[in-house]
């Protein structure tokens, strides 16, 4: 998400970005008043409150990344966290763009290598990226069965049984979906825990 500035060369980019905070609408920026050169900073989102797992994932790992240059006196790097009307907050990061040399940072050339690998393959880091997919179907496995924990006697670790047996029978039900991770219905929870002899306690009928 935001602008990644990813599609152009880097002197072209740099000068997109440059001051590009002007140019967004309703927008108030408190460091503005504590910088000598504000135009030559950029702010640029990468996640907000309902971001998917594509873009938590990214967003992750452009801040590992960028974290070196944090912690100067003077950082070239502020991440930023800003409210928002529509989605709650919206995360990112400041990036001096130009040094008081009007050459571009060291930051801001980490940052655009960055960009232009998302410009050509969306996933920065794909070990990272199928983490979260696993850890958001297992919640969400969690989370659709909340009904079934009343019928079912559940052993530790029944998630990761029910997931295995998604996985090797009904795939599909473990999808990603929307971004968001895969969400079984309870139908298919059923079925697993029946497959996985799961003790039933609801009263037959």
């Amino acid at each position: 998400m935001g602008n990644r500035f990813g599609e152009h060369d880097l002197e072209d980019a740099a000068k997109q970005a440059a001051g590009n905070w002007k140019r967004f609408e309703c927008f108030g920026w408190y460091r503005e008043s504590e910088i000598d050169d504000p135009e030559n900073w950029a702010t640029i989102y990468t996640h907000y409150r309902d971001s998917g797992l594509l873009d938590q994932s990214n967003a992750s790992i452009i801040s590992k990344a960028l974290a070196p240059y944090t912690d100067d006196d003077i950082p070239t790097v502020v991440m930023e966290s800003h409210n928002h009307w529509v989605v709650g907050y919206i995360d990112g990061f400041s990036i001096r763009v130009y040094d008081t040399r009007n050459q571009i940072t060291e930051a801001f050339r980490a940052y655009h290598r960055l960009a232009e690998r998302m410009a050509t393959y969306p996933i920065l880091d794909e070990e990272d990226y199928s983490e979260r997919e696993l850890d958001a179907v297992i919640e969400n496995i969690t989370n659709a069965a909340w009904r079934l924990k009343d019928d079912y006697e559940l052993p530790e670790g029944w998630e990761w049984g029910a997931y295995h047996w998604l996985s090797e029978n009904e795939s599909g039900e473990i999808e990603n979906r929307d971004d968001q991770g895969g969400y079984p219905s309870e139908e298919a929870l059923r079925r697993a825990f029946d497959a996985l002899d799961y003790v039933c306690t609801e009263p037959a009928t």
